[in-house]
């Protein structure tokens, strides 16, 4: 078995289960419940789980649908697994990434690769990992008695009214499992710390907002799966199906909001364990359908504000459409050569179609479907080797190579009409559409332990992601079709480019670390690293927006050539020990990341500005208590090519608590105890009202440029799970 490979048999009535709890390499944190738990209540969204990891930082979206940013990397750039399938967004704004499809309270762990990611982890991305799985299958430990088991939990938080609950359920024998999933949460409009705008109607003929209420963060989402399992000796046979339901989720820096994502998904896996090693089989299908529309806070009705039929003068809102249908399979086998040393194989093969598309709506948006991608095609072909080595006491090594072959194509289009699109239209359909890239990623590390107390790590990689189908297939410059091009959240908007190369990454990075014999009472790592990316997807401004500032601005993604630098600092260490008080230890984190387009000396978009955390907590008996200052600087680097908005520093407090009790657990606490106006340095700017697919127009309600959306104010939150 690997060395960075641990099999837990404590509880009897579980598979026992291959996890990479001991893999450390380069700023790799793996969390299990405990330290997922207590967040699971205070918030519905997955990716905040991981908010306090060293270097990983949170890009604002919907309720349920944030992106994860490593080092200044995110979206595509940054490798989500959720158990085990690589989920793809299909939308134009990515309102629908990877861990928006799975609720918080079903994260049994998550493992994320923060520094340099080890191939058989990460392809085609040239970011961190992210690997998300949900509890493993529990079978009964006597095969005389089946085991029934479950547990149901619910929760409230006071900003935004959000609710919601979660129920699991499992009968089992002891060799066939079956267990059932599901879990669901509403929450209206949050309010942020301060009035920030005037109070009024949110458009005409929408709802009154108050001057602190922030639009279009409203949502509800339902997720549920049925799994069953099959167990023999070494090995274990899954299938698991799962669907979500969102009816609607608002969306405070985008000019739509979804207005539905369904999604049906199909998990096959195999695992085995053989007298020459592990083995892993898993094939996937995901079927996503995708709308977006506005909502209850963005103007609808584009006359006068009243309802009328569609037509070349009123247009009822405007629909859009996107299907998508990702299929997969992978097949990975991990080979023990000798005592200490490992050889890691494995191929992967994910074919993915998408149609997005536009019915006429009215006015502009009129006589015809709109065809954004048609018959959009990318398919990933991919195999990899990894061999890994203790070489002695003080040295271990781990080299890989990865190549991937990515085919991608994309049929005709045509805009809402011809006499208006016509130009782009026939221009994309001349030309060629059909790309293959062919990418190949290298990973070396290396890990010296001079002594018990240090640790020393270091690495380079060579990363390649080719561009997603809105990168190279979007194709009209006309202002309304760019402004949906956008997950960046920044009220801009975007067109493909034909054009566009495979990123290439080169990364340096090292983690020196001290710490005590044990790693449980002290530590602390530094983490300085280097990239630099050939080819990197940035954007260009059209040529008539070249002298814009306080606008709005179109662009074209382009590739350039650009660095990120930073730093990220972590430790801990025991304030009190065994006092008649409990236990306090001491946490803390920071991070710093730099980007700069090599090309045009410009500002990256959307780097995290100096940040900290400084936590105490608090262990008494059956009792957490968690003491959180969150501390953010100035945001002055911004892209100049895009219009970014500066924000202000700001500091928030946060007080956290859990109690456990049998089968009984509860988690209480404040978020932002002291009701902080903040905008968030990622958070991008507001849009969550108003008509929202205008540019400046003081003439109408409308979104003005430079206001920043808001964070969160105060919210007291508690929750309770019970186990039966």
């Amino acid at each position: 078995m690997a060395a960075d490979k641990i099999v837990d048999e404590e509880e009897t009535n579980e598979l026992p289960t291959i996890t990479v709890e001991g893999r450390k390499n380069l700023n790799t944190i793996v969390l299990g419940k405990e330290e997922l738990r207590p967040l699971a209540s205070a918030t519905s969204d997955t990716a905040s789980l991981l908010r306090n990891i060293p270097g990983l930082n949170i890009q604002g979206g919907g309720g349920v649908s944030s992106l994860p940013v490593i080092h200044g990397l995110a979206s595509d750039r940054v490798r989500i697994k959720v158990d085990g399938m690589d989920l793809i967004s299909a939308c134009g704004n990515h309102m629908n990434p990877a861990l928006s499809y799975i609720d918080p309270s079903n994260v049994d762990t998550a493992v994320v690769f923060a520094g340099i990611t080890p191939v058989s982890v990460g392809g085609d991305s040239i970011g961190g990992a992210i690997i998300v799985e949900s509890p493993a299958p529990e079978f009964a430990s006597d095969s005389e008695k089946l085991l029934t088991t479950g547990e149901i939990g619910a929760f409230y938080r006071s900003n935004g009214n959000a609710q919601g609950g979660n129920l699991t359920a499992t009968i089992a024998s002891e060799n066939l499992s079956l267990s059932y999933r599901g879990s669901t949460v509403k929450a209206d409009n949050y309010t942020a710390g301060d009035d920030f705008k005037p109070a009024g109607y949110a458009a005409p003929g929408r709802e009154w907002l108050d001057g602190d209420e922030v639009g279009s963060t409203m949502y509800k989402s339902t997720n549920q799966s049925i799994s069953v399992a099959w167990r023999q000796d070494n090995h274990l046979l899954q299938l698991t199906y799962g669907e979500q339901d969102i009816p609607y989720q608002g969306w405070v820096n985008q000019r739509m909001d979804m207005t539905g994502n369904d999604s049906e998904q199909i998990n096959l896996r195999y695992e085995g364990q053989y007298g020459w090693g592990d083995l892993e089989v898993r094939f996937y299908n995901e079927h996503t359908r995708h709308k977006m529309q506005f909502y209850d806070d963005k103007l609808f009705w584009y006359l006068e504000g009243e309802p009328c039929t569609p037509s070349p003068t009123c247009a009822a809102g405007m629909p859009m459409d996107t299907e998508g249908n990702n299929t997969g399979a992978t097949i990975k086998a991990e080979i023990p050569l000798s005592a200490g040393e490992l050889l890691r194989m494995g191929a992967e093969f994910q074919q993915y179609r998408m149609d997005d598309w536009w019915e006429p709506s009215g006015r502009g948006m009129w006589p015809d479907t709109f065809w954004n991608i048609h018959n959009g095609e990318r398919d990933r072909l991919a195999l990899y080797g990894e061999w890994e080595k203790q070489w002695n006491p003080q040295w271990q090594t781990l080299f890989g190579v990865r190549g991937e072959q990515v085919d991608m194509d994309a049929g005709d289009v045509q805009g809402y009409s011809y006499e208006k699109y016509g130009t782009d239209s026939d221009a994309f359909n001349a030309a060629d559409h059909e790309k293959t890239d062919y990418n190949i990623d290298i990973t070396a590390l290396a890990r010296f332990t001079p002594n018990k107390k240090t640790t020393l790590e270091f690495g380079y990689a060579r990363k390649t992601r080719s561009p997603n189908l809105y990168e190279r297939y979007t194709w009209s410059t006309g202002g309304m079709a760019m402004r949906m091009i956008n997950w960046a959240g920044d009220g801009n908007g975007y067109v493909g480019n034909l054009d566009l190369e495979p990123e290439i990454a080169h990364t340096l990075s090292a983690t020196f670390s001290l710490h005590d014999p044990s790693r449980e009472k002290w530590g602390l790592s530094f983490t300085p690293y280097y990239t630099y990316v050939d080819d990197y997807i940035d954007a260009t401004r059209l040529p008539d927006q070249e002298t814009l500032t306080e606008e709005w601005v179109y662009l074209r993604f382009v590739n350039q050539s650009a660095q990120l630098y930073g730093l990220d600092i972590s430790g801990y260490v025991p304030l009190a020990e065994n006092t008649p008080y409990g236990n306090f230890t001491a946490t803390g984190i920071l991070g710093y990341v730099r980007g700069k387009n090599d090309d045009t000396d410009d500002n990256l978009y959307n780097m995290m500005p100096l940040n900290a955390k400084l936590s105490v907590v608090h262990t008494l008996n059956k009792w957490t208590n968690t003491i959180e200052v969150e501390m953010v600087d100035d945001k002055t680097d911004v892209s100049w090519e895009r219009n970014e908005i500066q924000t202000d520093s700001y500091s928030l407090l946060h007080l956290r608590s859990s109690y456990k009790w049998k089968r009984v657990r509860i988690d209480f606490g404040i978020e932002n105890v002291f009701d902080t106006f903040y905008n968030h340095p990622l958070g991008g700017v507001y849009m969550g009202q108003g008509v929202t697919m205008t540019g400046t127009n003081p003439t109408k309600p409308y979104v003005p440029w430079g206001l920043a959306a808001p964070g969160m104010g105060r919210s007291i939150y508690a929750g309770i799970n019970f186990k039966f």
